[in-house]
């Protein structure tokens, strides 16, 4: 159970830094969920099952997909109303909500406000509704889903479905609406090795400063931003802070894709109270403005995969034992002495940067597949350690250190530079999130361990 006190004082903290970093609203804005009334019930989105083809809009900027084109034909495929209904809040109700009844009229129910001003409104686990201006939006990113990237949104799905369990459980822990757990779709695909041109990585695209902000370790040995688990755990203490500081999921999503500054400053330029009036202005980005859209597009595909066409096949869940390592061992050693595949040491421990145990951890919490624990510690002893010279001898006599990134030249192919920096090429793919073969001159690739 999460501490009430506790977050409420962290994120006036937060607050605090960024009204006095940003220049924010001189009004104020609400600092917390309990402070202020609660978004509404969620409209019934009902998409027909024939989608029509046709080109769609951009991914966001870590997932560059193509240039943004009006879609071809008209889906009449969503029944939609406006996001703040018929029956606007009188300013005399909205006063009665305290120093916050500014944002009163947003957070308002459809039928009007609770006869009774201290009576508890009802929530729904649905995040928010969509304004009838928006639909084609999300129309355009359903049918971009559907036809020009089905088999990538298709392996997308197949891999939450391996983790969903375990982000579901962690987000019902901080009180998260279990729809969050799609925003890790339009974040990475959940991939645990994907990067992104601005250098954020892992299932929730972390940068390095946020990660270390909420707890992640980020270090030549270890990136936790890659860990499932961990940055699991942080992307939801992130996503409640920036609800209880925004008071509304879109204008939280937008601040978890643009940062909390930014968003902050467009509310005050566009003198706005919703993502939706921000969203018609040039305050946020392109990317940002299509970025809650977008989500809603994945989240009604995911949680109905079949109607959409795409396959829903049960996954076995992320699962493993831990075996705690006293000296650092490489993973290839580990895989040789214990018969266990070196892929799946990999995959269950995708924040080794090195594939080593970090040399300053005394007691590392190595992560094996299930069944294996007892076999891996019988053999621990004769692992041998992993030290700098034995990893550069491996490496051949004139091998260096791989830098990081890689901006590709004229003349190169993935082949080439995956040669080049002694990877194989679906290893690079993966570390990118590539889907293809195609790299042109300019692109930065993610090289580095």
């Amino acid at each position: 159970m999460r501490n009430p006190a506790r977050r409420q004082s962290h994120v006036g903290i937060l607050l605090g830094a960024l009204l006095i970093g940003s220049g924010a609203l001189e009004g104020g804005i609400p600092v917390s969920a309990e402070s202020s009334t609660v978004e509404a019930q969620a409209i019934a989105l009902e998409p027909s099952t024939q989608v029509a083809s046709g080109s769609m809009v951009q991914n966001q900027a870590d997932e560059p997909i193509g240039d943004l084109q009006e879609a071809s034909s008209n889906l009449d495929s969503f029944r939609a109303e406006s996001f703040l209904g018929s029956d606007p809040v009188s300013l005399a109700q909205a006063k009665s909500f305290g120093p916050d009844w500014r944002f009163a009229e947003l957070f308002a129910i459809r039928n009007g406000l609770p006869e009774d001003p201290n009576a508890p409104i009802v929530t729904h686990e649905s995040i928010f509704r969509v304004p009838h201006s928006h639909n084609h939006k999300v129309e355009r990113h359903m049918r971009f889903f559907h036809t020009a990237i089905h088999n990538r949104f298709e392996q997308w799905l197949d891999r939450l479905a391996h983790y969903r369990p375990l982000v579901e459980g962690i987000f019902s822990e901080f009180d998260l609406p279990s729809d969050l757990v799609f925003l890790s779709l339009v974040e990475s695909g959940f991939n645990p090795n994907a990067y992104s041109r601005a250098r954020a990585t892992g299932p929730w695209q972390f940068m390095k400063g946020t990660a270390r902000l909420y707890g992640l370790r980020v270090d030549q040995y270890v990136d936790e931003r890659r860990d499932p688990i961990k940055s699991t755990v942080a992307a939801a203490r992130y996503l409640r802070d920036l609800y209880d500081l925004f008071g509304t999921w879109p204008l939280a999503m937008a601040a978890y894709n643009a940062g909390e500054g930014k968003v902050l400053r467009a509310l005050r330029k566009a003198r706005a109270e919703s993502f939706w009036e921000i969203a018609q202005t040039r305050h946020i980005r392109r990317e940002t403005k299509e970025y809650v859209s977008r989500f809603v597009a994945a989240t009604i595909i995911a949680k109905n995969p079949d109607r959409y066409g795409f396959s829903s096949e049960a996954r076995d869940p992320h699962q493993f034992e831990e075996v705690v390592v006293h000296r650092p061992v490489h993973l290839r050693d580990v895989a040789k002495a214990t018969g266990v595949p070196f892929h799946e040491l990999r995959r269950l421990n995708p924040e080794l940067r090195r594939d080593v145990t970090p040399p300053t951890d005394p007691e590392y919490h190595l992560k094996v597949p299930v069944g294996t624990k007892a076999g891996v510690e019988q053999m621990l002893d004769s692992i041998p350690a992993w030290n700098q010279s034995a990893s550069t001898q491996r490496r051949g006599a004139h091998a260096v250190q791989s830098p990081e990134w890689y901006r590709v030249r004229v003349g190169d192919s993935l082949a080439k530079i995956a040669k080049r920096f002694h990877l194989s090429v679906p290893e690079l793919k993966a570390r990118n999130n590539l889907t293809s073969h195609l790299v042109k001159p300019g692109d930065l690739l993610a090289i580095g361990h």
